[in-house]
Formats: structure tokens, C-alpha cells, sequence
């Protein structure tokens, strides 16, 4: 396929509990990853520490999530693994191409994210007029800042 865009690489995971202390306790105390800020939104259900391990284009985060009210949706905590995140050379690109690929995405469009990037999301799960999804896993495209793109593009990517 002839597409108008890359996946350049990992940029996050974010796992979710509806007990943030605790994912803390292993990502930051003991595994040793640095805590870098804090997003809170009651419109996306998440308040969430942003830790990161690795420097410049090698960075990955970890967003550790955790339900504002663990009765509503989304719910941050459930599955655990809450979503991957995959830096993109060109995000509006990306969006057009694979919905008209079929592929279903979450409402919201592309906005800006946690990090401050722009964001959009293909849903877990397709459906009859979009049906490819990500089969269980919500994927997080991240438009990648160019220092990323010119440090990730390999020739042939």
C-alpha cells in the first residue's frame, strides 16, 4: 500500500488502575522512571501522571491512569493496558488515508493530547461501516515534532 504517512515509532503506553499510587509505587519508585507532569481531565474520565523513561527521540512515556469517577466512561482502568501510542510523520495524513481504509476511530477527531501533541485515536473495536479497529487495543496516533521525525525516519520506513 501507497501510504501518505509513516509510523515512526513508540511514543507511550498509558495503563490505567483506580489506584494511581500504586502504579507510582512500581513505574516510578521502583522501576525508576521520571515523573515529568500531571493531566486532569474530566470530559476524557482521567487524572494522570505523565513518566517517562529515555532521553530526546528515544523518550517513551508511561501515563499512568486513573478514573476521575470509576463509574463512568471512559473507564481509564479497564483493560489495564489502557492504549499504545505511535508517533506519525504526518497525523491529518494518517486520519484521511485510513478512514478511508475503513478504519473506525473514537470520537474527537484529532486534538491536542496529555503531552501536548496532536492526537487522534483508532478505536478498539470496528464496526459495520468502519470495520477495521485495532482488535482490543486503543491506538493513540501522536503527531511527531520534527526533531522526532528527522531522528526516527530510516530510509524505506
Amino acid at each position: 500500500m501507497d501510504r501518505p504517512f509513516n509510523i515512526l515509532g513508540l511514543q507511550q503506553i498509558a495503563v490505567g488502575s483506580t489506584d494511581k499510587s500504586r502504579l507510582r509505587k512500581l513505574w516510578i519508585d521502583v522501576l525508576g522512571l521520571s515523573l515529568d507532569g500531571n493531566y486532569k481531565s474530566e470530559k476524557e474520565n482521567v487524572d494522570e501522571d505523565i513518566a517517562s523513561t529515555g532521553h530526546g527521540i528515544h523518550k517513551v512515556e508511561v501515563d499512568l491512569m486513573q478514573p476521575i469517577d470509576p463509574e463512568k466512561r471512559p473507564k481509564v482502568q479497564d483493560p489495564a493496558l489502557n492504549h499504545v501510542g505511535l508517533w506519525v510523520d504526518d497525523l491529518a495524513a494518517a486520519e484521511t488515508w485510513l478512514l478511508e481504509q475503513g478504519v473506525r476511530f473514537t470520537p474527537g477527531g484529532i486534538r491536542k493530547g496529555a503531552a501536548g501533541h496532536d492526537v487522534c485515536f483508532i478505536h478498539p473495536k470496528g464496526n459495520e461501516a468502519s470495520p477495521i479497529g485495532g482488535e482490543g487495543v486503543l491506538i493513540e496516533l501522536v503527531q511527531a515534532p520534527q526533531d522526532v521525525i528527522d531522528g526516527l525516519m530510516t530510509k524505506g520506513a
